[in-house]
């Protein structure tokens, strides 16, 4: 393979290549390849018959071509057609091989994967309470574009981090249904700037209809800027500057069609969150990759050594082992829970609530005439988007923000 020429048929035509450098047959981790007189052979696979005696048998072709294709992943243009179970035999492989450890190769690979197979490859992503894992691998993160259910909470966003323009992106526009953002030191501004896009340019998160924005500094304007989620049906205010009464609700039947909820809802469990796809393991190996790094085992053990110096084991067990605080206690966090939810027979809100002003002038609100005319306000929202656009006016803010953009 070093000396020898490889050529390349594309859409009919056979071209040499002379750029691409291929990658180098990993070291074999057998003891017994090492040995001089046992040959280094990858395409075979060395095994004991029942009498003990080592035998061999050759490896498949689709078996030689796979792992030939996993170190050279680097070079491939697209995976884009080729067949679902290929493909999960392929990530199976590059994920045993840890190419996705590797930083330079990482995210070409994985948005190699997410491409060409979409949501297979992660519908959902599970990072709650691990911040340090979110900013590490930010890239990697970022080309999962086909989630459905994300959890961020606990991640400390704040109001000015960089994975705002990738929740409102196109690309996860269309699938994403359920944003978990409680606990990230968010406030109205934040809350502001996350929306931006879509009430400006009308475009992200159209398809989100659970949102978790518990446990921050929120007051009762930052509602206005969710009056862009046209299918928004689960909300949870829990911890935030918001107290249960009958201006709340009022508030939130009018600017969001949502209704308190006496009960908590299940869909805000934490325990129905999960990660799930090809990507499962890749997340789980990012994360004891991180925990193994040989700096931050230095730091734990110098502070274990340090405080059990003093005779304080028992305290040190308490802190090592502790979940990090990110709101109240158990029993006031359930007392004080505030989850607003749709109610079946307000599935519409987004054609009926931003028009409650203009009711009289406009006729196409009328319910007896929405059959026949159902047409013409169709083509009346289009043509005027100041008129049914459920958005506030746009303030000097909304402005230095969209300029920001």
């Amino acid at each position: 393979m070093d000396n020898s020429t490889i050529y390349v048929r594309e859409r009919g035509s056979l071209r040499r290549v002379s750029d691409i450098v291929l990658a180098q047959p990993k070291p074999a981790l057998s003891c017994r390849r090492t040995n001089p007189f046992v040959p280094r052979k990858e395409h075979f696979i060395f095994t004991y018959n029942e009498e003990g005696s080592l035998r061999y048998t050759t490896k498949s072709l689709f078996d030689i071509t796979l792992l030939f294709v996993v170190d050279n992943i680097h070079h491939v243009d697209s995976l884009i057609g080729f067949p679902e179970q290929i493909g999960d035999k392929l990530f199976v492989a590059a994920e045993e091989n840890r190419v996705f450890l590797n930083p330079e190769i990482s995210s070409k690979a994985l948005q190699l994967f997410s491409d060409a197979y979409g949501s297979m490859v992660l519908e959902s992503l599970c990072l709650r309470n691990r911040f340090p894992l979110l900013h590490e691998r930010m890239d990697e993160i970022k080309t999962f574009h086909n989630l459905k259910s994300l959890d961020l909470f606990g991640c400390k966003l704040g109001d000015n981090h960089e994975l705002f323009q990738h929740l409102t992106s196109t690309s996860l526009a269309r699938s994403l249904i359920q944003l978990f953002i409680g606990s990230n030191s968010l406030s109205d501004a934040g809350l502001q700037r996350l929306t931006a896009p879509i009430r400006m340019m009308h475009k992200g998160l159209d398809c989100l209809q659970l949102l978790d924005i518990s446990y921050n500094n929120i007051s009762e304007r930052a509602l206005e800027y969710l009056t862009c989620l046209p299918k928004l049906a689960n909300l949870d205010v829990s911890g935030t500057s918001l107290k249960l009464g009958t201006g709340l609700k009022a508030t939130m039947s009018n600017l969001l069609g949502l209704i308190y909820s006496e009960k908590p809802l299940a869909a805000f469990d934490h325990s129905r969150c999960k990660t799930e796809g090809w990507a499962e393991q890749v997340v789980n190996q990012w994360e004891m990759n991180s925990s193994l790094m040989p700096k931050q085992k230095k730091v734990e053990d110098s502070r274990t050594s340090a405080l059990r110096f003093f005779g304080r084991q028992k305290f040190v067990r308490t802190v090592l082992n502790a979940t990090p605080l990110t709101h109240k206690s158990t029993e006031e966090d359930k007392s004080e829970r505030l989850h607003f939810y749709r109610p079946a027979n307000n599935d519409v809100r987004e054609k009926q609530v931003p028009s409650r002003t203009n009711d009289l002038e406009n006729p196409c609100h009328d319910p007896r005439k929405r059959r026949l005319q159902s047409e013409t306000c169709d083509t009346s929202n289009e043509s005027p988007p100041g008129k049914c656009s459920s958005s506030p006016t746009l303030t000097a803010e909304d402005i230095d923000l969209l300029n920001s953009y």
